[in-house]
């Protein structure tokens, strides 16, 4: 059972607290009745947040502090899609949130994605193993493992949380929010990135945000990795089109970022440049399975129609403002 409910508030940090999947978390624990600080790089602030600070947590000293107080600190950073700048920071960033965890007695709840996992034949679990065929991969595996090695040590109270690609309402970093609905709302044609055929899950962030609290707030949900919530069976790329037509009003016109497409586009734009290495997630299927949360908790995933009209709904209302 979850502990503690009824006790004086606790804190709950999160550092990286400027994007979507931070959002949402923040919404939750609200909700709740959680006391929530929130650390970004950037002044970021939500109403009904105890305290909003500024810190570069790949600065010791810095992360020492942003984790001050805390009684579980969510690890959400998102870094610019670069593999130069992840090599430089990331470490940095993990090391310096388990000391200021350890040195602070914070619990560390870490929100991973899946690339260490590589190629898989099948669907990903928590029990798939790490065989990372990206470099961005290869960085993953190393930050999760180094983290685990703290847990197995005794060294600090943590967990893995991850999920899979994702998208949600005004989710500004998702592939399928950017390329394809958002495109598709203004009359434009799709982009899909590599085929069609192939069956892809999405997490949908309200989920994320969720489940991450109920996780935080069990004590048996520590010292191990959870998949976030996410529904099955995983669309095919096509189906994902036909669905965001569907809600958007619109027809399934769309264009198919190749390879061969990706990789010309990204000698002008860096970004595309490293979507390039990650393609295989996109040729062949990628599942993810989140039975184990299923079961333990009995939290069930957004239904993909549902998600996506929740997605679709705020762009409508923009659009029909705008054009007042």
């Amino acid at each position: 059972m979850t502990t503690d409910r009824a006790s004086s508030k606790r804190l709950h940090t999160i550092l990286g607290a400027g994007g979507a999947v931070a959002r949402e978390l923040t919404r939750e624990l609200l909700a709740a009745g959680e006391s929530v600080r929130l650390v970004s790089r950037r002044q970021t602030s939500q109403a009904g947040v105890a305290e909003s600070k500024n810190a570069n947590v790949s600065d010791y000293a810095q992360a020492l502090e942003a984790v001050s107080g805390s009684a579980i600190v969510y690890l959400c950073v998102g870094l610019k899609y670069d593999i130069k700048i992840w090599r430089e920071l990331w470490p940095k960033i993990m090391q310096n949130t388990i000391e200021a965890c350890k040195a602070h007695n914070a619990r560390l709840v870490f929100f991973d994605n899946v690339y260490m996992y590589g190629r898989v034949n099948g669907p990903m679990s928590e029990e798939t193993p790490y065989n990372p065929c990206s470099k961005k991969g290869e960085l993953r595996a190393q930050i999760a493992t180094r983290l685990m090695e703290e847990v197995r040590a005794g060294n600090l109270t943590a967990m893995i949380a991850r999920a899979a690609d994702f998208y949600g309402p005004a989710c500004a970093t998702s592939i399928l929010n950017l390329l394809v609905i958002d495109r598709l709302a203004v009359g434009k044609k799709a982009w899909w990135l590599g085929s069609t055929r192939t069956k892809h899950s999405f997490t949908f962030t309200p989920d994320i945000g969720k489940a991450l609290v109920r996780l935080a707030l069990e004590d048996q949900a520590y010292q191990q990795i959870w998949h976030l919530p996410t529904a099955q069976p995983a669309p095919t790329g096509r189906e994902w089109l036909d669905l965001c037509a569907e809600a958007t009003g619109k027809m399934p016109r769309h264009l198919i970022l190749s390879g061969p497409i990706v990789k010309f586009m990204g000698l002008f734009d860096s970004n595309v440049r490293e979507i390039y290495e990650m393609l295989y997630q996109n040729n062949e299927d990628y599942i993810f399975n989140s039975s184990k949360i299923e079961r333990a908790f009995g939290i069930n995933a957004t239904p993909v129609r549902e998600g996506i009209a929740q997605v679709v709904a705020p762009v409508h209302s923009t659009r029909t403002s705008r054009s007042r």
